[in-house]
């Protein structure tokens, strides 16, 4: 009786570890993304711009990487997470183009599911570019964001 509790105590512990394992970043499939991009802003080169890589959880979102955009608004982004499911990257882009307000503008674009890979590399196979975009430009779902 002893060994038939005991095994289910087992069975109960791994049933509950390794959904919370994988929602710590411990249990599951290593997963890589890398996002590049080029921002302008009234045909200007948009530097200095803020953006940064996400893992849209259920809970909370995990940030992978954050960079600035280079003199020629370019910019790259890579991240790793391992999870039991599959990741939902994403990037937040922070700017003041055209905007006035105390607070920056926010701008969240996806990323498809078909950029994410096995394996991490700096090649341009595993790189997803979300081509040039004027900031000037209104976006869907675009925001105010004073904390980022």
């Amino acid at each position: 009786m002893l060994k038939m509790n005991f095994v289910l105590f087992l069975a109960l512990c791994f049933v509950l570890l390794v959904p919370v394992g994988g929602l710590f970043n411990f249990i599951g499939t290593d997963q890589y993304v890398v996002v590049t991009g080029r921002l302008f802003c009234e045909g200007m080169p948009a530097s200095d711009v803020l953006v940064k890589l996400y893992e849209d959880g259920t809970i909370y979102d995990t940030k992978l990487d954050s960079t600035r955009t280079y003199p020629d608004g370019t910019f790259r982004v890579a991240g790793q997470y391992t999870k039991i499911f599959d990741m939902y990257p994403k990037i937040n882009i922070y700017h003041s183009c055209m905007h006035y307000g105390l607070c920056d503008k926010k701008i969240t674009i996806e990323i498809p599911q078909e950029a994410i890979s096995d394996r991490f590399g700096y090649d341009m196979e595993s790189n997803f570019d979300i081509g040039t975009l004027n900031l000037a430009d209104g976006f869907s779902g675009e925001s105010s964001d004073c904390i980022h």
